[in-house]
């Protein structure tokens, strides 16, 4: 899961807007692919002279709060292309319009998440390809926790 909050000033966005941005960065994760549930999206409107930045009142400000839980960003070239890539995707919606904005990435381990009372499939398992096709979460079997492309190869006895 990528649990989004979006703390933005009353009005920023409209009902469209929020459908828009949502829809968007949902097709980037499931790109990856994981499960379109697995992308939530919450926006909180922030009332006027209520957010400060650096000591002072700032109302055009965006901030995008990312708790990642499905997947794990490797080392730092990935993290800072992924957290570029979010920033082209939501830049229509912040640095067109003239806002200034923040985007903070926390990762959270998997096996500390549920759906539906279900622990998360292992990635690129038959499980989790099955979650992604049927866009929803279900209980799954040891078996399915098997990658999809398993290859089980002889360990080297001797050299």
């Amino acid at each position: 899961m990528p649990l989004w909050k979006v703390y933005h000033p009353v009005g920023a966005f409209t009902a469209e807007d929020k459908k828009t941005l949502a829809k968007q960065v949902t097709e980037v994760y499931a790109s990856i692919p994981i499960p379109k549930f697995y992308v939530v999206f919450i926006f909180e409107e922030v009332a006027k002279d209520s957010c400060f930045v650096g000591g002072e009142p700032h109302n055009k400000f965006v901030r995008f709060k990312i708790d990642q839980i499905a997947r794990t960003l490797a080392g730092p070239v990935i993290r800072e292309w992924w957290t570029r890539t979010l920033d082209q995707v939501i830049a229509p919606f912040v640095k067109d319009r003239g806002y200034d904005w923040e985007i903070s990435i926390d990762e959270t381990p998997c096996d500390l998440w549920s759906l539906q009372g279900e622990i998360a499939p292992p990635f690129e398992s038959r499980a989790e390809k099955r979650w992604v096709k049927e866009n929803k979460a279900s209980p799954y079997t040891l078996a399915e926790k098997l990658p999809v492309n398993l290859i089980l190869a002889p360990g080297i006895a001797d050299r």
